[in-house]
């Protein structure tokens, strides 16, 4: 059994509520680029469709940092088959997979042997799940690149969230999400090392007033900030401000 401390039920209800109602992929995107990243840091998410006989029919790439083309189809056409059906092979629980030999395994043989494509994407892990084989209507997830050896705690918080990553992807049309918008203008100035700081504390899921503990100043002061870095970056709200400064790599 898993007990949730109250940051993490917070982080959870969040994550919960903010992902009921997407409808693009713009949207999932920004979803998991923002709260999920709070409860489940990952580098890159793979978001695949699954037929009644375990080929991969739709795939989508949500990822923080850029990724060339070559890394982009190893990861559609290669890596997220291939541990799709290692993970239908398995026991249908979420698994994980670690590229160092020892490392954090959980999902049989038949996920162990996807290490060595693995350490072809650049990813040091994968955390796995996904629905039952339903016909035409499963999906798989693939969390790759967490900061830290993913464990049972991080796959049962993905089993939480399972219901809404599966709903998301069938609801949403396939696409590719624009992480970075043709067009839009650079921002007004630069952000300052306090503001970059605020950011970094609302990407982790932190309140205002969390993040004024942190660094030492009200509420009221992170929330002015804040409204000055909407100005400057051209959004309207947390999350994407947070979603252009990951597309500026500011964070």
């Amino acid at each position: 059994m898993v007990i949730l401390s109250k940051l993490e039920q917070e982080y959870l209800l969040r994550t919960i509520e903010s992902g009921m109602e997407l409808a693009d992929l713009r949207q999932l995107f920004l979803w998991a680029q923002g709260p999920l990243q709070a409860l489940l840091p990952h580098e890159a998410l793979l978001c695949m469709q699954v037929d009644g006989a375990g080929q991969v029919r739709r795939s989508e790439c949500l990822h923080r940092s850029l990724l060339d083309a070559a890394a982009l189809r190893l990861l559609n056409g290669e890596v997220g088959p291939r541990l799709a059906q290692a993970w239908r092979a398995a026991r249908l629980q979420p698994a994980v997979l670690d590229t160092e030999e020892g490392g954090a395994e959980e999902g049989g043989a038949a996920l162990a042997a996807c290490r060595p494509w693995l350490r072809r994407s650049g990813f040091e892990n994968a955390l796995v799940h996904g629905s039952a084989p339903f016909e035409g209507a499963a999906t798989v997830f693939v969390l790759l690149g967490l900061p830290f050896s993913p464990g049972g705690r991080h796959a049962y918080f993905l089993r939480l969230l399972l219901p809404y990553l599966h709903l998301a992807l069938l609801r949403v049309p396939a696409g590719k999400p624009a992480s970075v918008q043709p067009g839009r203008a650079a921002p007004s100035r630069a952000l300052s090392a306090r503001e970059v700081a605020i950011l970094d504390g609302v990407r982790a899921g932190r309140t205002n007033e969390e993040v004024g503990q942190a660094l030492g100043i009200s509420a009221l002061t992170v929330k002015n900030h804040l409204q000055r870095v909407y100005r400057v970056l051209g959004v309207g709200n947390r999350a994407h401000a947070v979603a252009r400064c990951l597309e500026l790599r500011l964070l």
